[in-house]
């Protein structure tokens, strides 16, 4: 029979698992769950001076906040306070603390990392959390708020592309205003995200020029010159902010963003067709109303019998052909944005202007004088591939966050899951 030489902990403390502390009591309690009774296994060092503590002053009895241990447990800390045995030290005595316990704390480092795992890991809601862990929401977000400042600095993470989108984190406000009147108010964030790996960088209040200013501003210098790129949707307020303090930086227009301009074009022509022909808005019995999402599809998308189903409507319910040289002044500008090369670039968008000068819509001129304005972001989309496909997927992320919660009233409760969500699946 061989025995261990090295030193081993008692059943109770191996089952209780508390790092740095052993199990001294446990005892059944009358209601419901137990107690048990810890003491910490190392002398501390003086906070002062550094010097290990060898004399104890005097104990008294804390209770710590722990995870449940095979249903709800209540901790115990017998806690002693040690005598400084340093003449030289100002500090006589001095109240022990652990890593898992540290200084004024009244609860386990392994309670706040299970509940910070729980909300950013799991995608449980804090309140859900805090009832599961029979703790309070506040202290669920005390710990996130502790997390979220352990989180590296944006200056030092390196960003060659941006992107920049933004979304609306809760329901619309109706409200009074001082004459009586109604006013709609609409509550929305702009989500900065790196594009290389789809980490969010920050989360500002507003979809202006002042918020994504402000947030550049804080950065710096050298943080700004590394960024090469920066992908937004057709927002001349983004791009005020860009050429403001990333003037060095390529600025690319996102594609999908374009494609819906066409998209809005066309149903823009057929709701006013609509009008003009029927005197009324469209109805199910209207092929161009029935088929209205068909005419949104892509032509290389369209099967046999969706290209019928297409061709009846132009031929029954477009008597004018405008609703069909809306929708090849659409599939114009989407094949202009998958060239590959600026000449074919170009070509295209000849093409494209001379559908809209035939067309003579102020639907398709509209549309082509928004291409026109971001002509030189399109080439550097044609060049770099750079879209804000990440931020909408971040945006999604984001949504989910906003599901979970119920909504949030506080703005940076909001930001602080946002953050830390995607550290821990860029870390993954």
């Amino acid at each position: 029979m061989h025995e261990p030489t090295v030193s081993r902990r008692d059943a109770a403390s191996t089952i209780f698992n508390l790092p740095g502390y052993r199990v001294i009591d446990a005892v059944d309690l009358p209601d419901v769950g137990r107690r048990v009774t810890v003491a910490s296994t190392d002398p501390p060092g003086c906070p002062g001076c550094g010097v290990i503590a060898t004399k104890v002053h005097s104990r008294r009895l804390q209770r710590v906040r722990d995870v449940p241990v095979a249903g709800a447990v209540e901790v115990v800390w017998a806690k002693r306070r040690w005598f400084c045995s340093e003449p030289r030290c100002g500090r006589g005595t001095f109240a022990e603390a652990t890593r898992q316990v540290p200084r004024f704390a009244r609860s386990t480092r392994r309670l706040k990392d299970q509940v910070v795992a729980a909300v950013i890991v799991s995608g449980r809601a804090a309140a859900e959390v805090a009832r599961a862990h029979q703790i309070s929401w506040w202290l669920v977000q005390s710990a996130l708020t502790s997390a979220a400042v352990m989180l590296p600095d944006v200056d030092d993470v390196v960003v060659t592309r941006l992107g920049i989108d933004e979304h609306r984190y809760r329901s619309v406000r109706f409200f009074r205003d001082q004459s009586g009147a109604w006013r709609r108010y609409e509550p929305w964030m702009t989500t900065l995200v790196d594009l290389t790996t789809g980490q969010v960088l920050g989360v500002v209040q507003g979809r202006d020029s002042t918020a994504v200013v402000a947030w550049l501003a804080e950065r710096s210098p050298a943080w700004r010159e590394r960024v090469q790129v920066v992908a937004i949707d057709p927002s001349a307020a983004f791009r005020k902010a860009l050429r403001e303090h990333l003037p060095l930086a390529a600025i690319s227009v996102d594609k999908f963003h374009l494609v819906k301009l066409g998209h809005d074009m066309v149903t823009r022509v057929r709701q006013r067709l609509a009008r003009q022909q029927h005197e009324r808005r469209g109805r199910k019995n209207d092929p161009a109303w029935a088929h209205r999402l068909l005419l949104l599809r892509g032509a290389d998308t369209l099967s046999e019998r969706a290209w019928a189903r297409l061709d009846r409507v132009f031929a029954t319910d477009d008597p004018t052909d405008e609703l069909s040289a809306a929708w090849a002044i659409k599939e114009q500008l989407r094949r202009l944005l998958t060239v590959d090369s600026l000449a074919d670039a170009w070509e295209e968008r000849m093409r494209l202007g001379y559908y809209v000068m035939v067309a003579d819509m102020p639907e398709t001129t509209a549309l082509y004088e928004t291409v026109v304005a971001w002509w030189d972001a399109i080439e550097v989309l044609v060049v770099t591939g750079a879209t804000t496909a990440k931020v909408e997927a971040a945006n999604t992320g984001i949504k989910q966050i906003k599901r979970t919660g119920r909504g949030f009233r506080n703005p940076q409760n909001y930001r602080t899951r946002i953050l830390l969500t995607s550290a821990a699946r860029s870390a993954a």
